[in-house]
């Protein structure tokens, strides 16, 4: 394989388009919660290399994130989980005295993650999430990652059993959303994984109908949105090669597509690319994640730029305030401070390394 995919491991444990709920409206503000959720990434094909980071003059200037963290929070409409990792890192460092690094962890700990339900039953981390949510009628962002064949069998390698269990397990995911306002990240890798060969050719049309009645499934819960993921501008260099696989997969019966789960790649970098391929998916929206793409890629073309980087930044705060028609979101799909696996020091993938969390919270300046 060509490895331009980077690796993002996930949790061990644990339709015509829809208006943006009413918990999304573009101008929205609203108090402040706290703390984000568990959360994991996906993996890919091979270990990928990223390309140079563009130098600050070409970066986007919300990708330097100079807002305050009460500020960001308040312009978000996305719940924060209380009880996350980072949440509780935070209340350990202020106890033991660390004060300095409790008010870093804050730009973590004080923004919204994704949420990643768990591969065996999903409704207890959904219903969690939906209770806290509905005080103060925020959006949960969710991601559904258990398809069968993931990860062409490698680090983030299971998923459901057969076709007949993802379908129980999407129906089980989506009855747990109910009529709540939410956000459905969906498959990261799936389609990308088919476009560039890594899943075998034996397991394609099952794959592409079952995220086509995922996505309709999902759809028929009236305060969701659904984004099916397309990968990253680093992985498949040319977004025609997405285009038709995404088309098989129902997009279009989707809100739009995902970019740049678990990667780091700029957001200008994401915006262009997004531009490109929505204009082959007729105008489709678009989402991408920001959570660690502050500083861009990791320079040069490096063997595993894509596991637990050094010297990476937080990117722009959740929010629906993209200045770009085109793209409904900026989003924490990876949460920061999970490791991407047992590289350069990190802890076994998806578990949390406080000191990786600390030096993305102090990479990132305001």
């Amino acid at each position: 394989m060509s490895g331009r995919k980077p690796h993002h491991p996930h949790h061990l444990y644990r339709a015509s388009r829809t208006p943006l709920p009413q918990s999304l409206p573009r101008s929205l503000t609203a108090a402040a919660v706290a703390a984000t959720v568990l959360v994991l990434t996906a993996t890919g094909c091979s270990p990928g290399s990223s390309s140079p980071s563009p130098s600050g003059s070409h970066r986007d200037s919300a990708e330097r994130t100079g807002d305050s963290v009460a500020e960001a929070t308040a312009a978000s409409p996305f719940w924060v989980d209380p009880a996350s990792d980072a949440a509780r890192q935070v209340e350990q460092w202020e106890k033991e005295g660390r004060k300095d690094d409790a008010k870093a962890l804050r730009r973590i700990s004080e923004r919204a993650v994704a949420e990643w339900p768990a591969w065996d039953n999903p409704a207890p981390d959904i219903s969690r999430a939906v209770r806290g949510a509905a005080a103060g009628k925020r959006t949960v962002v969710f991601v559904a990652y258990n398809i069968p064949h993931r990860d062409c069998g490698r680090y983030s390698a299971g998923g459901a059993s057969d076709a007949q269990a993802y379908r129980d397990w999407i129906n089980d995911f989506a009855g747990a959303i109910g009529k709540a306002p939410a956000i459905v990240i969906l498959e990261p890798d799936a389609v990308p994984h088919l476009a560039d060969g890594c899943t075998p050719a034996e397991h394609h049309d099952e794959r592409y109908e079952l995220l086509s009645q995922a996505i309709t499934r999902l759809k028929q819960q009236p305060g969701t949105r659904v984004y099916l993921d397309a990968g990253n501008p680093d992985w498949i260099s040319d977004p025609a090669k997405l285009a038709e696989p995404l088309r098989r997969a129902g997009v279009n019966t989707a809100d739009g597509f995902s970019l740049n789960v678990s990667n780091f790649q700029t957001n200008n970098a994401a915006k262009a690319y997004g531009t490109q391929l929505s204009g082959l998916l007729g105008d489709a929206h678009f989402t991408i994640d920001t959570s660690r793409n502050g500083q861009g890629p990791l320079p040069g073309d490096r063997d595993e730029a894509w596991c637990n980087p050094p010297g990476r930044a937080l990117g722009t705060p959740p929010t629906t305030k993209t200045g770009n028609e085109l793209v409904d979101a900026f989003l924490w799909i990876k949460r920061p401070g999970e490791s991407d696996g047992p590289c350069r020091g990190g802890p076994a993938a998806g578990r949390w390394w406080p000191d990786y969390a600390l030096g993305l919270a102090r990479k990132t300046k305001g």
